[in-house]
């Protein structure tokens, strides 16, 4: 089943962009333009470790694949400002060699700069929330078995019921509302004939 990019990522599909994206500096970078909004390179250095002039270094970087791109000038008209292009990214592993390598290394960068992140959740937020959004926080692990397309499925109705709320414009949010990042590893296991071969 083909996804119909519901939440409006942007899709990665050239190795090359997947690779450009695969370092800590510029994940850091789109990931705090994706939450915070527009900023200049000398804002974002000190949130995503670099000098202003590395972070300006990678944000072009970054903008030769589209993943940013120049945002509306601010106050000081002499600072450029950046914003990503997108809410969000999304990527496939493409069946080719590079490609397959390209998607590899994006997912382990992604994995070690998030990994942590229920953890420190659970220690820097969880204790400070209200007890109604402590409430509403949640954690699971779901294992299911089904076939390649029945979990395409899966993830195409989960995004079907995410998509109003990550595309409505902000003055549409009720009153209360904030922001919740939700977590979603979808991690096929190994087929067990395969894995039962393995010397």
């Amino acid at each position: 089943m083909d996804s119909e990019n519901r939440l409006g990522d942007i899709e990665i599909t050239d190795p090359q962009a997947m690779r450009a994206l695969a370092h800590p500096v510029r994940l850091a970078i789109l990931d705090r333009l994706q939450r915070h909004g527009p900023a200049t390179a000398t804002q974002l250095a000190p949130h995503v470790g670099a000098t202003p002039s590395v972070a300006s270094w990678h944000l072009r970087h970054l903008a030769g694949f589209g993943l940013v791109r120049d945002a509306e000038a601010g106050p000081d008209r002499r600072q450029r400002r950046w914003q990503a292009a997108a809410r969000g990214f999304r990527f496939a592993t493409p069946k080719d060699e590079e490609g397959g390598s390209a998607a590899r290394a994006l997912s382990r960068e992604m994995f070690a700069r998030y990994g942590d992140l229920p953890s420190r959740w659970l220690t820097e937020v969880e204790p400070h929330l209200e007890p109604t959004w402590q409430q509403a926080a949640g954690l699971a692990n779901t294992r299911v078995v089904v076939s390649a397309e029945e979990l395409a499925a899966i993830q195409d109705g989960i995004e079907r019921v995410l998509a109003p709320y990550v595309t409505r414009d902000a003055a549409d949010r009720p009153t209360g509302s904030r922001g919740v990042r939700l977590m979603r590893y979808v991690l096929p296991e190994r087929d067990q004939e395969s894995a039962d071969e393995t010397p």
